[in-house]
């Protein structure tokens, strides 16, 4: 076992995607958004926020927690964005929305949205069956 290789571990990069077709630059073409990785860490922090606990229909006193999935995507695409800064008071105002969240919802189309948060789940690893997983590691 080589502990060296776990207290460095491969830097990941961020990467540019394109989002929208819709954001061009002074020459016309299409401006890429940067996206990031998060830590499990982040990610568990963002699953908690959006659990509520739930009674059991019928069952008096039970609950049981339920997590608002459309939260929890727009807030893991707000996480992993870098650029364009969602965050930025002068874009929300420009479209008229408070949250990056929302910010994030109002700027993209449906497909657009749908699409951006593929890449991120992607990019996080939320595509990857285990067996294709097992399988990497092995080659």
């Amino acid at each position: 076992m080589n502990l060296h290789a776990f207290l460095n571990p491969i830097k990941e990069e961020n990467k540019k995607v394109l989002a929208s077709k819709r954001f061009i630059d002074a020459t016309g073409k299409p401006i890429e958004w940067e996206i990031r990785t998060i830590t499990a860490e982040e990610d568990e922090y963002l699953r908690k926020s959006c659990t509520k606990k739930v009674q059991v229909p019928g069952k008096k006193g039970q609950f049981i927690q339920e997590i608002d999935t459309n939260k929890y995507l727009g807030l893991l695409a707000v996480s992993c964005t870098v650029c364009p800064n969602l965050n930025d008071a002068e874009l929300q105002n420009g479209y008229g929305v408070m949250g990056a969240d929302s910010l994030l919802k109002k700027m993209l189309h449906a497909g657009e949205y749908t699409a951006f948060l593929a890449r991120i789940q992607e990019m996080n690893g939320f595509d990857s069956s285990m067996d294709e997983l097992v399988e990497e590691a092995k080659n």
